[in-house]
């Protein structure tokens, strides 16, 4: 049940916040507030500094939401995401350790792929999500041409994804979307408000949500 409920918050709200930034401190702080904006799943990439720590922090203090996460190479980081407490698991490759574990565990996996062939092996070794990777350069019409004969698998793009352009990637198809420096770094811009991950989180829910009426 766990893990439906995992997907489902990941399908129902189309959005995963994917947090890759230089500090544990600065990972944590960001998702605290994304999470008060109404981001249901954030993704910690294991490429920043303390990640499982982070993982495990939110883990804790945020039943509601949804943690996992990403970067996840092989079997053992995928063990070690799931002990912090990652609900799931996302790997910038076909990773068969990745998914033998995942599925051991009951964790929601979401594998990287870039080509059709990628995309079918990664659906059918089990990959709960396939992520279109990297999509800032595999654009929506590409999205949308791999999608004809393969609409069945739940594409997840990741990479350059804004409220700009994000009615365009769910034109295309695709089932969910994974958004980062857009909600990641809103505190940097010059018009920042008082909570401004908080409300760049709000802003691009609501894109998404006006990009699938």
């Amino acid at each position: 049940m766990r893990k439906l409920r995992t997907l489902n918050a990941i399908c129902d709200t189309g959005t995963v916040l994917i947090v890759r930034l230089p500090t544990a401190e600065a990972s944590y702080g960001v998702a605290c507030e994304a999470i008060a904006g109404g981001i249901r799943a954030v993704e910690v990439t294991l490429t920043t500094p303390g990640a499982l720590d982070v993982i495990s922090r939110l883990s804790e203090e945020y039943p509601e939401a949804e943690i996992g996460a990403g970067s996840v190479l092989d079997a053992s980081s995928a063990y070690a995401s799931i002990q912090a407490g990652a609900r799931f698991l996302v790997s910038p490759h076909v990773g068969l350790g990745m998914l033998e574990t995942a599925g051991r565990y009951q964790a929601v996996s979401v594998c990287g792929a870039a080509t059709p062939t990628e995309i079918v092996q990664a659906a059918t070794a089990g990959a709960d999500l396939v992520k279109l990777f990297p999509s800032s350069v595999l654009n929506r019409d590409y999205a949308r041409a791999v999608l004809e004969p393969l609409g069945h698998i739940p594409l997840v793009p990741a990479g350059g994804v804004s409220p700009d352009n994000v009615a365009e990637w769910f034109d295309a198809g695709v089932a969910a979307v994974g958004v980062g420096s857009f909600i990641t770094k809103a505190a940097q811009r010059e018009d920042a408000e008082q909570h401004p991950v908080r409300a760049a989180a709000r802003t691009f829910l609501e894109a998404v949500t006006d990009a699938r009426a």
